[in-house]
């Protein structure tokens, strides 16, 4: 590898073309072949974030790209988030930490810092591994927005990085995707696009490899290696574009017992962490579908509202559908319902927010005697927990005692309840107001009343033996006494088993020699220029 350390950038034709999955199977790859590997993505836009050790928060993808290179998340894989909370301005996280709201129009007057951050980021990084593989953001070909860019070939351009650019086939088109993004681009950023890959293709590849010639003979560069679609790869999905209506969440396993467990997670239009519901989706037996129609969730055994990046519009929106009546109906009938964080807001008799929409005072759901405030300031932090013991009589202790981990990321404070705990706190690790630990009595996390739950713990069903207990709760709550639990799912061992199927199809599918011999060389030398109609018309111009 070269002597500052090998890097690339893995650039999209489009946004959830494979950018995410193919860094993480790189990453893997290499790291098994014992090479010290970074991740990087210089700046994120997305909901679906996490909590890092160093106490600040990060796209969800990048976590999980750190993990496939053998690290603990931190704000440096992704230093620029932004969280969308309107189709018009998004909350910019810099380095793990709130420092705006912002526009389109307002973000051009950050560039020049942001464009410092992710420099010194990238170069820190790359001063101490031997390789960092970057990822961009949605597609190099919006040359709209070339001159704010920080992500593509921005920084591709700043680093002097070599480029792949990965197209996903099952859109259709893909080879006049990958063609048509190079060809775009002005002569600069050309240069650096050093070869493709194509992802989730289904088939015979000796069909393709005339298409894959053609290409080559068209613009001058290699296809690298073409990904074979695989079902089974589901997990950590960085885009929405999954999470549609009626859309099954992963692939479960047939059921242990003699029924089934249906689940329907409400896709909120400004939903956020939405992977929460995932770990209900490796459990065999439990069905787990998106949905946005009331009709989707009447027969559901469990109803789950996830997360929100704008609580109070959503909880607009679950009027308007009448989603909100029927989780009501549901409540009164002791049928299983769970709200988290945003979600679990919700659920509550008021909400106050001057922070998020502005509103003040809103009336909420009403499932929890429970009132919310939100507070500038953002609650950020890691959190231990037990499950609390059941206050009323003759109600089973399920939860109570065991072991649960997760993570906060929430404005909304409870200022009032009158709610039986889910959980009790046993320590936080945070910057800032959450506190770096806890003195005296444990303090009440979430809220049970009959089958309504609520938490703001994020990844709390990744905890196994709790996410058991609890799902047992659940299917007695909704009468499918023929629902068993299967006792040895591991979401973590899903994750694990999932990256190293990446770094496997990596390995198979991609020309690994010449991938390394990009890392230690940097950008080929002689790459010829593509002429396209924007070359054309900037010379005539």
């Amino acid at each position: 590898m070269s002597a500052h350390g090998g890097a690339l950038l893995v650039a999209g034709t489009t946004s959830d073309a494979g950018k995410s999955v193919l860094v993480a199977g790189i990453c893997r790859m290499l790291r098994r072949r014992g090479v010290r590997v970074a991740p990087f993505k210089a700046q994120n836009m997305s909901n679906n974030s996490v909590v890092t050790l160093d106490g600040g928060e990060i796209g969800r993808a990048q976590a999980l790209q750190a993990q496939a290179c053998g690290l603990e998340p931190s704000v440096r894989f992704n230093p620029v988030l932004l969280k969308p909370g309107s189709d018009r301005r998004s909350q910019l996280v810099v380095r793990g930490q709130v420092t705006d709201t912002v526009s389109a129009a307002d973000y051009i007057t950050h560039r020049a810092r942001l464009r410092a951050v992710v420099a010194a980021e990238l170069a820190a990084l790359r001063a101490e591994f031997d390789v960092v593989i970057c990822e961009g953001a949605g597609s190099p070909a919006e040359i709209n927005l070339r001159a704010t860019d920080l992500a593509n070939m921005g920084l591709a351009r700043a680093g002097e990085l070599p480029v792949l650019v990965v197209g996903d086939i099952d859109r259709g088109g893909v080879l006049a995707h990958l063609f048509g993004t190079l060809a775009v681009l002005d002569p600069e950023d050309q240069r650096l696009i050093a070869g493709f890959v194509i992802n989730k293709f289904r088939g015979d590849v000796d069909l393709l490899r005339p298409g894959l010639d053609q290409l080559t003979a068209l613009t001058g560069r290699p296809t690298f290696g073409v990904l074979p679609y695989r079902e089974d790869l589901w997990l950590d999905a960085e885009d929405s574009l999954g999470s549609v209506s009626g859309a099954q969440i992963g692939r479960p396993g047939p059921a242990v017992g003699s029924e089934w467990l249906s689940v329907a997670a409400v896709r909120l239009p400004r939903i956020s962490n939405s992977t929460d519901v995932e770990a209900l989706a490796c459990e065999p037996g439990v069905a787990v579908r998106w949905v946005t129609d009331v009709s989707q969730i009447v027969a559901a055994d469990l109803v789950v509202v996830p997360g929100s990046k704008a609580t109070v519009d959503d909880l607009d929106w679950l009027r308007r559908t009448g989603i909100a009546e029927e989780l009501r109906r549901r409540a009164a009938a002791g049928r299983p319902v769970l709200g988290i964080c945003g979600g679990y807001q919700m659920l509550g008799h008021r909400i106050i927010d001057p922070v998020e929409s502005g509103a003040g005072p809103v009336t909420g759901l009403g499932l929890l005697d429970m009132e919310i405030e939100f507070a500038p300031a953002k609650v950020l932090c890691r959190t231990a927990a037990v499950g609390a013991p059941v206050r009323r009589e003759g109600e089973p202790a399920g939860t109570a005692g065991l072991a649960a981990t997760g993570y906060e990321i929430h404005h909304g404070r409870i200022r009032h309840t009158a709610e039986t705990p889910w959980l009790h706190v046993t320590g936080r690790t945070a910057p800032g107001d959450a506190g770096t630990e806890l003195a005296g009595e444990p303090s009440a996390e979430g809220a049970v009343r009959g089958a309504v739950w609520g938490t703001h713990l994020h990844g709390l069903l990744e905890s196994d033996e709790f996410r058991r207990d609890w799902l047992t709760q659940v299917a007695r709550a909704a009468g499918r006494t023929g629902f068993i639990v299967a006792p040895g799912t591991r979401v973590a061992a899903v994750r694990a088993a999932q990256l190293d199927l990446l770094a496997d199809l990596v390995a198979e599918n991609l020309e690994v020699s010449r991938l390394e011999r990009l890392l230690a060389e940097g950008v080929p030398a002689g790459l010829p220029v593509v002429e396209s109609t924007v070359g054309a018309l900037s010379r005539i111009g």
